[in-house]
C-alpha cells in the first residue's frame, strides 16, 4: 500500500521517520511498511519500528497524523486505495474500521486472551474476530495524596467527606479534582455515573453493547444524574466545570486537592512535583453499584490494503514472541502494557502500573461499536450542564435526541 495522504484531508502534521539501522538497510525490502500514529504516540512508534523492522527484515516508517484527523484520514485513504500498512489508535475505533472493511483480523484467537490484560482482546474484537493487537491499556483510578489522606476511602461519600474536611480546615482548596469543563467529559464522569446506576448501552445476548438499548435518558440514568447533581455547582460544589483538562492534574500535583480521578498519563507530572501519592480504585457510592471506569486499549490495526498480505499474522506473532517490544513501547510512552509478561517485567520498576490495572478490574471496555461516536459529545455536554445546575431529565432527553439523530446519519451514510 502506498503511504500517501488523501488531498482532501486538512490539518495533518506529517513527520516521516525511517526506522532502521544504517548497516541493515541494504538487506531490507525496498518498499517500507508504514505506520500512522498521532503525535502523542509517535516517539513510542519510532522506537517500536526500529525493533519491529529487525524482526520482519523490512524497513518501517512512521508518519505522524494529527489526532483529530487520524481516523477520518485512514478511512478516506482506505476508500481510495491509499494509506498506511499499520494504524495505531484506541480500540473503540474497531467497530467503525472493521465494518468499513478498512482493517483485517490479526490472527489472534480467544485462547490468546489469557496472555493479555482481562478484556484486552475482547475490546478489539468485532463480529467474533480479533481485529487489533493490543499493546497498552489505560483506565481511570484515584490518585490520593498520602500525606493528607493516609488511607484509601471506602466509598465516594467517605472521599467527599474527607476532602470537605480538608477544605474547611484550609489544608486544600478543592475536595476533589475531576475534570469536567464547560463541554463535559463522558470518560471521566463514567465511573460515578455507573456507580449511581446509569448506563450508556444495554448488552445483547453475546454481552456486547446493544445500540438498540440506549440508556442515556433511561430512568436509571436520570436517577444517577440526580444523585450526581447533588455534588455539582448547585449542590456541595465538589464537582465543578471550572476543573477541566488544563488544570485537573495540576490541582492535585500542587497540593490544592487531596484526590484526583485520572489515568496513568497524570503520574509523571505528580512525580515531578514530588508529591507523595498512592493509586487506588475509583470509589463507589456506599449504596450504589461498582464504579466502572471505561477501559481503553491502545492497539495496532492492520489495513486491509496493506502491502504485505501476511503482515497481520507477522505482527501478532512477533508481538507475542518478544515482550521486549512492549517494554520498548512503555519506556518511550509509559502506559500499562496489555501483554501480561511485559507487565510483570515492568511492575518492579513501576508499581503504579499494577495499581492502575487493579483499578481497572471490573471496568467496562469502551464500546467499540460505530454508534459510540455519536454518544460522546452530547452525553458529555449533558453531564456538564447538569453539574452546572441543569435539570437532569431535560438535559439527558436532549442529549438522547441528538444521539439518535447521529445514529440516523450514520445509517444513511451522511
Amino acid at each position: 500500500m502506498r503511504s500517501l495522504l488523501p488531498l482532501c484531508s486538512v490539518g495533518l502534521v506529517l513527520a516521516l521517520t525511517a526506522c532502521s539501522t544504517t548497516e541493515a538497510t541494504d538487506d531490507y525490502s525496498s518498499v517500507p511498511l508504514t505506520i500512522w500514529a498521532d503525535e502523542e504516540r509517535a516517539q513510542a512508534m519510532r522506537t517500536f519500528a526500529e525493533a519491529f523492522a529487525r524482526d520482519v527484515n523490512r524497513r518501517v516508517e512512521v508518519i505522524v497524523v494529527d489526532n483529530e484527523e487520524l481516523r477520518a484520514s485512514f478511512l478516506s485513504a482506505h476508500s481510495t486505495g491509499l494509506g498506511p500498512d499499520l494504524l495505531v489508535g484506541p480500540h473503540d475505533w474497531t467497530g467503525e474500521l472493521a465494518s468499513a472493511g478498512a482493517i483485517v483480523p490479526v490472527g489472534l484467537e480467544e485462547d490468546d486472551a489469557e496472555l493479555f490484560s482481562p478484556g484486552a482482546l475482547a475490546a478489539v474484537s468485532y463480529d467474533g474476530r480479533v481485529h487489533g493487537v493490543p499493546y497498552a491499556t489505560e483506565n481511570l483510578a484515584l490518585l490520593r495524596n498520602t500525606d493528607l489522606v493516609p488511607q484509601a476511602p471506602d466509598s465516594l461519600e467517605a472521599m467527599v467527606a474527607t476532602g470537605t474536611e480538608l477544605v474547611d480546615s484550609g489544608a486544600v482548596d478543592r475536595a476533589l479534582s475531576l475534570q469536567v469543563g464547560e463541554e463535559g467529559d463522558a470518560y471521566h464522569i463514567h465511573p460515578f455515573f455507573t456507580s449511581a446506576g446509569g448506563y450508556l448501552f444495554g448488552e445483547d445476548s453475546a454481552g456486547d453493547p446493544d445500540p438498540t438499548d440506549l440508556g442515556v435518558a433511561a430512568p436509571e440514568s436520570i436517577a444517577a444524574f440526580e444523585l450526581l447533581a447533588e455534588l455539582g455547582e448547585d449542590g456541595s460544589g465538589v464537582l465543578s466545570r471550572s476543573t477541566d483538562a488544563t488544570n485537573a492534574t495540576s490541582l492535585f500535583a500542587s497540593g490544592a486537592a487531596p484526590f484526583l480521578v485520572s489515568g496513568p498519563w497524570s503520574v509523571a507530572a505528580v512525580q515531578e512535583a514530588g508529591l507523595p501519592f498512592a493509586v487506588d480504585p475509583v470509589p463507589s457510592f456506599a449504596e450504589g453499584d461498582p464504579a466502572r471506569p471505561l477501559i481503553g486499549v491502545q492497539s495496532f490495526f492492520v489495513a486491509s490494503g496493506a502491502s504485505d498480505p501476511d503482515l497481520a499474522e507477522k505482527l501478532a506473532q512477533v508481538f507475542l514472541d518478544d515482550p521486549e517490544l512492549s517494554v520498548i513501547l512503555y519506556e518511550a510512552d509509559p502506559r500499562v502494557p496489555a501483554l501480561d509478561e511485559a507487565l510483570e517485567m515492568l511492575t518492579e520498576q513501576d508499581p503504579n502500573l499494577e495499581a492502575f490495572q487493579r483499578a481497572g478490574e471490573g471496568g467496562l471496555p469502551m464500546p467499540a461499536i460505530p454508534e459510540m461516536e455519536a454518544v460522546w459529545s452530547p452525553f458529555s455536554q449533558a453531564s456538564a450542564d447538569i453539574i452546572g445546575g441543569a435539570e437532569p431529565a431535560e438535559a439527558l432527553a436532549e442529549a438522547e435526541r441528538i444521539i439518535i439523530e447521529g445514529f440516523d446519519e450514520q445509517d444513511s451514510g451522511a
